[in-house]
């Protein structure tokens, strides 16, 4: 059984991979024996890299020549590509009926159209191989509207439909196309809702579990999608979000 879950002599990029939930993404990829490169726009990127043993690549995915750039750079450093996880994300807060259209553009630039870039970029690598697993990474926010959110929501609506689409022409053809949807975490992007006592009061109040999700709850989730312990799961969505969407 644990050979399942054996990661070695697989190549992964992990895009985001310096946020808080790309480096633990990352980390969990590496621990089951996996090459990872990671790809960011901060100067973090190379610092996470060193500390967790990874390839660090530079790029504004919202670039569309930086994307294609990275990615065949990625390639050529892993030499080869079998797991494509993408991460990357952003997001802004207005209310909907003053949420700057340029702020719109920007966001689904670069949460749904960057990602669906590189999964055809990836999905083209790994059919012509005939074997890879693509993650794309949803959110709680694919099966519900949020507040002041309705670019990321949109977003990652979108997330589960490409994650769909892609698993219905791919899974024939040797490549597995999932996603991890997670729930609410404690990073940097939800600094806002934590330090809001009412916000974070509803929000626990929800969550089975009672805590908010560490970046690290997610490794086991990445491993198994990324894993030949899941050759036949195609076009899910893993809620790894402590019970949320079942209350």
């Amino acid at each position: 059984m644990p050979s399942l879950f054996d990661l070695s002599g697989q190549k992964a990029l992990v895009t985001g991979g310096s946020g808080a939930l790309g480096r633990a993404l990352a980390e969990g990829l590496i621990e089951a024996g996996a090459t990872v490169a990671i790809a960011g726009t901060s100067d973090r990127t190379q610092a996470v890299a060193a500390e967790i043993g990874a390839v660090a690549l530079l790029a504004d995915l919202a670039d569309r020549d930086a994307l294609r750039r990275v990615f065949a750079e990625a390639v050529e450093r892993l030499g080869g590509l079998d797991i494509l996880v993408a991460c990357h994300g952003e997001a802004t807060r207005h209310t909907a009926e003053d949420f700057p259209l340029d702020e719109w553009d920007r966001t689904l630039e670069v949460n749904l159209t960057s990602v669906f870039e590189l999964c055809q970029l990836a999905g083209r690598h790994m059919l012509a191989r005939g074997h890879g697993k693509i993650i794309t990474i949803a959110s709680a926010l694919s099966f519900s509207g949020g507040i002041t959110v309705p670019a990321y929501a949109a977003s990652k609506g979108g997330i589960a439909q490409i994650t769909k689409a892609l698993a219905n022409e791919w899974a024939a053809r040797g490549v597995n196309v999932n996603a991890i949807a997670p729930g609410y975490f404690d990073t940097p992007l939800t600094a806002g809702m934590k330090n809001d006592s009412v916000r974070e009061r509803q929000v626990l109040e929800r969550i089975p579990a009672g805590r908010w999700g560490q970046p690290s709850d997610l490794k086991g989730a990445v491993v198994f999608l990324a894993s030949r312990a899941s050759d036949y799961v195609h076009g899910i969505l893993l809620p790894v979000d402590g019970g949320w969407l079942a209350r």
